[in-house]
């Protein structure tokens, strides 16, 4: 199946991705049609999209497919707003239940237009799902809500299993890659979710966009100090011309230093590779840190 990613002949050989073969895949594919959903492996261009999707793992992208945010590094569809759709966090429930999942992962584009950011809408679809699917173990990829801690407190209280926020990258490339957003609002949003008993609370950093080791280093140190227990790291790709360049291809070896660092340092687990996504294999990072599917 075709993407968006731009895949070219120099990319070297540990970035080759796998094409779907499996029958989950397809399953996949006609349910979230079928229920018009939108999920974030199909509009961020995610080349783990094969990989994930065989084995049953998707990540459903809520409050629509249009973000309020223009990041650089981002493929996901930026322009006219639509309203949220009021129906989605059934639909959503609904799709889920038809699947034999144990864990699923929501998140959203930015809705900055929205008095509320979305928050509401959020707690819905966790409502719907708790009720829908029992069973399900929920992580939330949420955004910063412009540093507005108290609509982070209104996700948390409707209690997910696992709380992720990315930070995306270290701290002197974040008005270069994300304008619209703010280093200390990613800090303050994991912060306040860490503050929360029995809640996994778990943040992402691309890596080759120009950020120096040190740097990286310093982020892992500002995360663990926020409350983070689970780190993901993984290789920036280049979506499309209009996107950021890759400044450098880290090699496989770098990523399993990165891991040792990072746990060193304290987090409870670091899933680091070239391909890693914040969602990937979300299901077995939440159980390395002792959740119980």
């Amino acid at each position: 199946m075709p993407t968006k990613l731009n895949i070219s002949k120099r990319l070297p050989k540990w970035l080759k991705v796998q094409l779907p073969k499996n029958r989950k895949f397809f399953q996949l594919k006609s349910l979230v049609e079928k229920y018009n959903l939108n999920t974030v492996c199909e509009s961020a261009s995610c080349p783990n999209i094969g990989t994930c999707w065989d084995a049953g793992t998707l990540t459903f992208m809520i409050l629509g497919d249009t973000c309020s945010r223009a990041c650089r590094f981002c493929d996901v569809a930026t322009g006219n707003l639509l309203a949220p759709n009021p129906d989605e966090p059934r639909r959503i429930s609904e799709t889920l239940s038809k699947l034999d999942l144990r864990y699923a992962v929501i998140t959203s584009v930015d809705r900055d237009d929205l008095i509320d950011g979305g928050t509401e809408h959020w707690v819905k679809t966790i409502q719907f799902i708790r009720f829908k699917c029992p069973k399900i173990k929920i992580e939330t990829l949420i955004p910063d809500f412009q540093g507005n801690t108290n609509l982070v407190e209104k996700i948390c209280k409707a209690e997910p299993d696992v709380l992720a926020h990315n930070l995306e990258t270290v701290e002197s490339l974040q008005s270069r890659l994300r304008p619209q957003c703010r280093y200390i609002w990613s800090l303050d949003t994991l912060r306040t979710a860490a503050a929360k008993k029995n809640l996994i609370v778990k943040s992402s950093i691309m890596l080759g966009l120009g950020e120096k080791e040190e740097e990286v280093v310093r982020s892992m140190k500002d995360l663990v100090s926020a409350g983070c227990q689970i780190l993901s790291l993984g290789q920036y790709l280049r979506p499309s011309p209009i996107h950021l360049e890759v400044v450098e291809f880290i090699h496989p070896d770098k990523f399993s230093e990165y891991k040792e660092i990072g746990e060193s340092l304290g987090f409870k687990h670091v899933e680091a590779g070239p391909l890693v996504r914040s969602s990937y294999l979300a299901d077995k990072q939440a159980q390395a840190v002792g959740l119980r599917l």
